[in-house]
Formats: C-alpha cells, sequence, structure tokens
C-alpha cells in the first residue's frame, strides 16, 4: 500500500481538487481499492465525497492520533492507495501526516506569491526525510509566468511534467461530487490528470463508494463501516 499526502502552505493551492482527482484517476487506472483521508478542518474533500453517487473511492474517517494505526488496517484490507487531504497551514497535523506518507505532492500556483510560500513546505518535508513531487496547478496556457514558476520550483525540488491548467470543468465538476474524468468527452483538463497519475504511480512505485469510519462526523451521511482498534 501506498500513502501519498497532497500538502501546501498556500491556501488555495488546489490541494482538495488535486487530491480527489488524483484518487479517481488512480481508481479508474486498476490502481485500487483507493482510499481518502481528510485531515484539514474545513472538510472540503469529505464534502465532495459526500456528494458523490459513485462509492469509490472509499473514505476514511479518522484522527491524526491514530493515523498509523488505522493506515495498517487499511493495508490488512486491501487498500493500495491512501490519498490525504492536508490543511492549508505548517501545523503538527501536515508533520504528522507527512511523516506516514510515501510520498508528498506541492501543488503550487504560478503566482510570485504561491512561489515564496512552498518554502515553508519544502523545509518541513525535507527535514522529515520525505520525497516531494511539486505540481503547478491552476496555469494559464501561455502565461510567462508558468514557465518562470517552473523554472523556479525545478531548482527547489524535483517538478511533476504535467502541468495542470486553468479550467473551468474542475470546479464545476467538483460541486456534485465528480471530476473531470467522470464527465462525457475526453477533456484537455482530464489528459493532464491522467498524465499526472502515471507520473505519480511510477514514483510510488520505485520508477523514475464504501465508508470506512473510525472517528470523524463530517460524512455521516453515507453508510459507514467501522474498523475496531484493539484496547492495549
Amino acid at each position: 500500500m501506498h500513502v501519498l499526502a497532497v500538502a501546501s502552505q498556500k491556501g488555495g493551492s488546489g490541494k482538495t481538487t488535486l487530491a480527489g482527482h488524483i484518487s479517481i484517476a488512480a481508481e479508474q487506472a486498476g490502481a485500487g481499492p483507493v482510499a481518502l483521508i481528510d485531515t484539514d478542518p474545513q472538510g472540503s474533500l469529505a464534502d465532495w465525497w459526500n456528494a458523490r453517487v459513485s462509492e469509490t473511492p472509499v473514505f476514511v474517517q479518522t484522527s491524526v492520533p491514530t493515523l498509523p494505526q488505522d493506515l495498517e488496517q487499511l493495508r490488512e484490507m486491501g487498500t493500495n492507495l491512501v490519498v490525504i487531504d492536508t490543511p492549508p497551514a505548517i501545523t503538527t497535523t501536515i508533520a504528522d501526516v507527512i511523516k506516514v506518507a510515501d510520498l508528498v505532492v506541492v501543488p503550487t500556483r504560478p503566482s510570485p506569491h504561491d512561489l515564496r510560500s512552498v518554502g515553508a513546505t519544502v523545509e518541513l518535508v525535507e527535514s522529515l526525510g520525505k520525497p516531494l513531487v511539486f505540481v503547478v496547478n491552476g496555469a494559464h496556457p501561455r502565461a510567462r509566468i508558468t514557465s518562470e514558476a517552473v523554472i523556479a520550483l525545478s531548482q527547489h525540488g524535483t517538478l511533476a511534467p504535467a502541468i495542470v491548467h486553468q479550467r473551468t470543468n474542475f470546479a464545476a465538476s467538483m460541486i456534485d461530487g465528480r471530476t473531470v474524468l467522470e464527465i462525457a468527452g475526453k477533456s484537455k483538463s482530464a489528459i493532464e490528470i491522467y498524465k499526472l497519475w502515471e507520473y505519480l504511480s511510477n514514483r510510488l512505485q520505485g520508477k523514475h463508494r464504501s465508508t470506512v469510519m473510525l472517528s470523524r462526523t463530517s460524512v455521516s451521511t453515507k453508510k459507514a463501516t467501522q474498523l475496531h482498534h484493539a484496547k492495549v
């Protein structure tokens, strides 16, 4: 089982949108079962999942203190990938999530302010000895700042070759619990997400809607399966 964390100090970087899209891309590519975990108090990923019709990926309700044990239970249940969304700030929560992650995805919008804010995230990830991948997200086609962002980020770490551009269908699809991968037609947005997942999958592999209830109540609108923890 692999654990992928999506983290960024900057709010509005598109973490939740990427987390949801990556999970669906992985399911469609046959890399499931996939489980989602939302450690952001805002619960945006949980809200998106609640709006879904499809029962996959599963959503896991957990708390950060029990995260290592819960991940082990998911491993024993046959889960292949866990995608974790994190709060938009450098907190102990993010540090605890990064500790259990196999790979950290750092989405960054191509703007001077966003680029300046990545330093704290990079420092935290590196201090914990975890690999990270930058993803340029919300880019504008043919904008000079996009190419400048690519150059700047590549000097501080690994940059995913798939750039995700700003398009309205990302937000539109998330409203009713879907992704651009689940909308009819082969859009440019979908192609970008598939390419991103292919790259991330290779990294995780070492190359180049059921619910699981663990503690929180933010997704109680769907039927839940309880995992029982042994008491010591």
